[in-house]
């Protein structure tokens, strides 16, 4: 019960925030305009200020000698929903055209991987434990922004788009993690001036709650009609049940140190990558089923989640 308490109020905190920034674009509060006006500011600026002065805080390659591990596992989980959402398709034929098929695999292989991990180890952890997390978490984020803004973009697009956006494969995140570990591995993170780190250590801390009223704003504006309902039930059913059945039956032969477990299990469990509607708005593609895909996917893990953590909580006791 104390374990389901704990996953279950870290899990209302997210919804609350998520709901404010749904109820503010649904009671025109805030706009579209404004909506993505906040989302350049958490992606381009907040985002990387927090990525930066946690990296300088924590980081070092003599505590994490193996960094590139857990760049590593974020591929992997990628490439394993990509096969298992593949397999599936041959087997059940869910879709009917290959511009479904496509969304319907994107779904599956790319997860909200950064803000609500990022707030779960904020409300879940101690707050060493926190700081851990968060490196882990960058670590992944530095190679799945670069496969996402590349390999997904050109696999969202039916492999029409030949030139990659540079600009936004090395996003701002991606940039601010690669600069923090250089200026760590050269020494140079000792020399930042007090007055210049602390107030981008406060900016960077607007980026939780915010990330997550973003979030529920663009929750708001999908529209949720003629929804494919079967398709979105096996989406939501291999992204948020079977892919972390797996990781569990995965863990009970390798038995990961306890907070790497974490890390993987929520990684695996969290919902579609609303990354993947910014790509097909940009690129102008079809959005059929992704938008309804990323709505259900987050509505339904405030239930997952908690009973996948608390599973793990047991299983990690017990052994």
């Amino acid at each position: 019960m104390t374990i389901f308490k704990t996953v279950l109020f870290a899990m209302l905190e997210i919804f609350i925030l998520g709901a404010c920034g749904f109820v503010m674009i649904r009671k025109r509060f805030l706009d579209e305009a404004g909506l993505k006006f906040l989302m350049r500011l958490v992606v381009e600026f907040l985002l990387p200020l927090f990525i930066f002065t946690k990296t300088i805080k924590s980081f070092s390659f003599t505590l994490y000698p193996n960094w590139w591990v857990f760049t590593l596992v974020g591929l992997i989980i990628n490439l394993a929903g990509f096969i298992i959402a593949y397999f599936w398709l041959g087997i059940f034929k869910t879709v009917s055209s290959e511009s479904e098929r496509r969304q319907f695999v994107s779904m599956v292989g790319f997860q909200n991987c950064g803000y609500m991990p990022l707030i779960l180890a904020a409300t879940l952890l101690s707050a060493f434990e926190a700081e851990q997390m968060y490196i882990y978490i960058f670590l992944l984020l530095l190679g799945f922004n670069v496969v996402i803004w590349s390999f997904g973009v050109w696999f969202l697009s039916g492999h029409s788009i030949k030139k990659f956006e540079l600009g936004s494969m090395f996003s701002p995140p991606v940039l601010a993690t690669v600069l923090s570990m250089v200026l760590i591995g050269l020494g140079w993170d000792k020399f930042i001036p007090k007055f210049v780190f602390e107030p981008a250590q406060m900016l960077g801390n607007c980026l939780l709650p915010l990330a997550m009223i973003v979030t529920g704003g663009n929750l708001a504006i999908v529209s949720l009609n003629n929804v494919k309902r079967w398709v979105i039930t096996n989406v939501v059913f291999l992204k948020l049940i079977l892919l972390p059945i797996l990781a569990l039956a995965i863990f009970w032969f390798i038995k990961p140190v306890y907070l790497v477990g974490i890390f993987i299990l929520l990684q695996v469990a969290m919902p579609s990558a609303n990354s993947l509607s910014l790509i097909t708005w940009h690129y102008k593609q079809d959005d059929t089923i992704i938008s309804h895909g990323i709505f259900f996917t987050h509505l339904f893990c405030i239930l997952s989640i908690p009973f996948w953590l608390i599973i793990y909580e047991m299983f990690a006791f017990f052994r």
